[in-house]
């Protein structure tokens, strides 16, 4: 009898750790997301084990009693790693970090040359992708920055020459209503031309 014990332990554990591959904390941020004045806190785990090394969002909200409740776990928010595998293609976009700010969840991430941004706010009942901006350069002598309000519509783009260049900078600004906004849960970054 305890050797069954024993190698039922072993394969309740074993399954377990099959299931939770998102096995290092990459960073956690705390804040009020939802504007009840409690802190909530984000965490983004990483699958150290996956050859394309995956990243998880989890945002969890506090609770009067002082525990936490998970409202959203979302793995296609951040790109992974090695979108390729490790010996792969290498496309330029790293993650750096989440932020909360006046209840405003931040995902921010690098570029070769630049960075963006993805604004969540919860509304609806969800984390709701509200804003997204950009700042790059195309390594030929332009550089670049977008500015899309999501609940707005706006989206500026701007860009304007560096270097011995002399092209002429150029503003452009349209209405584009995205509707319904995407949801943290079912977002992945740069899967339209706009975000």
């Amino acid at each position: 009898m305890p050797k069954f014990i024993v190698l039922f332990a072993l394969l309740f554990s074993a399954i377990l750790c099959a299931q939770n591959n998102f096995n290092k904390e990459i960073t956690k941020v705390k804040g009020d997301l939802n504007k009840d004045g409690l802190i909530d806190y984000v965490q983004v785990l990483q699958d150290t084990e996956s050859e394309t090394a995956p990243y998880k969002l989890e945002i969890y909200f506090a609770e009067n009693n002082g525990n936490f409740k998970k409202i959203v776990s979302a793995t296609k928010a951040i790109d992974a790693q090695y979108p390729e595998g490790r010996n792969g293609y290498y496309n330029g976009n790293s993650f750096y970090e989440i932020t909360i700010t006046k209840g405003i969840l931040s995902i921010h991430n690098e570029l070769i040359r630049g960075n963006f941004e993805h604004k969540f706010r919860y509304q609806n009942g969800n984390f709701e992708l509200i804003g997204f901006s950009e700042v790059y350069s195309d390594g030929q002598g332009t550089m670049g920055t977008i500015d899309f309000n999501l609940s707005t519509g706006i989206r500026i783009k701007t860009t304007e020459p560096y270097g011995e260049d002399d092209f002429p900078k150029t503003n452009t600004k349209k209405k584009i209503m995205i509707k319904p906004l995407p949801k943290i849960q079912d977002f992945a970054p740069f899967k339209t031309e706009y975000y």
